[in-house]
């Protein structure tokens, strides 16, 4: 073989390697009888005052775990595995303050408390606090805050499903 047409060849099974590796960071390690869960609705114990805070919270992480598609979401009485879970503290505090003392920026920080059961095996997989946050601009009001709070709440959500898919 001329070297040309060894390169070629190399390249060729390089090509074929590559296009048929496929790389997923999510759904790479649940275990094969897991084929759904569960999210029931999450608890607010953080006295925070956000009206619906528990529907948005709950709704945006079946929306996760939905578009994820590693874990089909499915109703408490029939599914492999249970997410279930609570916000337990959210601060609003000074993110940055600028000169004069004036605060530009505030950061809410949101932590929860999940558990993740398989239902299959009857056992607690694992049982975590987990924390986040969201910044916004200060002096917007509540539609201001509630940007932070929905951020918060995004990151919580990747980090739970994360923890689900991968944690094994």
């Amino acid at each position: 073989m001329t070297p040309r047409a060894s390169y070629l060849f190399e390249a060729i099974l390089l090509a074929l390697a590559v296009s048929g590796c496929v790389y997923s960071f999510t759904g790479s390690s649940v275990p094969s009888h897991l084929k759904t869960i569960a999210i029931p609705l999450v608890d607010d114990q953080s006295g925070f005052g956000e009206p619906g805070l528990r529907e948005k919270f709950t709704t945006g992480l079946i929306d996760l775990f939905n578009r994820d598609n590693s874990l089909q979401v499915a109703d408490k009485s029939t599914a492999d595995a249970i997410l279930s879970g609570a916000i337990v503290t959210i601060t609003d505090a000074p993110a940055v303050v600028t000169q004069g003392e004036t605060v530009s920026k505030r950061r809410i920080t949101m932590t929860v408390r999940f558990a993740f059961q398989d239902m299959k095996l009857r056992k607690k997989v694992w049982e975590k606090n987990l924390s986040n946050w969201g910044d916004y601009e200060s002096g917007g009001g509540l539609s201001q805050r509630q940007t932070g709070v929905e951020e918060a709440m995004r990151k919580i959500s990747e980090d739970l499903l994360l923890e689900t898919v991968s944690g094994w």
